[in-house]
């Protein structure tokens, strides 16, 4: 598989550690910074990686920032793409199994490394399960929601 990876400043000394990890589970990683812990804009950042996975379609990408928190939301902004904020293995396989999410993300203030290492593996090694949760991942996809304002 292919991933995208990029964080902000408050991501950064985590960066070459988590592409350390992705690589010795055989998967290509590139870089799109930013290429040192100067103070730079999530938002940029996480629109970086998120076009860089729509364009490569069955890639994946991996944000970090300090909490994970406004790079996963800056991420949700742009179509196509389903990001999700993990703070452990658990969340991560879910993230993939039931979501199909296809952006990572976690904060380098809230996880330590070996919390990193569990959730970067689990989520490389998750794969969607399709069956009762495609539908509602299309649900996301199209922008539509069953509780849109009526309630059943």
């Amino acid at each position: 598989m292919k991933f995208y990876i990029a964080t902000d400043h408050a991501g950064f000394a985590v960066k070459d550690y988590v592409k350390s990890i992705v690589e010795s589970l055989g998967h290509e990683i590139i870089d799109l910074g930013p290429n040192d812990s100067s103070r730079v804009d999530y938002p940029d950042f996480a629109k970086r990686c998120a076009d860089a996975v729509i364009r490569d379609s069955g890639s994946f990408g991996i944000l970090i920032c300090g909490t994970g928190i406004g790079i996963s939301i800056s991420a949700n902004k742009i179509k196509g793409i389903r990001a999700a904020l993990c703070h452990n293995e658990y969340t991560a396989s879910m993230s993939r199994a039931h979501n199909d999410a296809n952006i990572l993300c976690f904060g380098e203030r809230v996880v330590g490394k070996g919390v990193i290492e569990s959730i970067v593996k689990a989520f490389c090694n998750t794969q969607f399960e399709g069956g009762r949760h495609k539908g509602r991942v299309e649900k996301i996809e199209d922008n539509f929601c069953s509780f849109g304002g009526e309630f059943d």
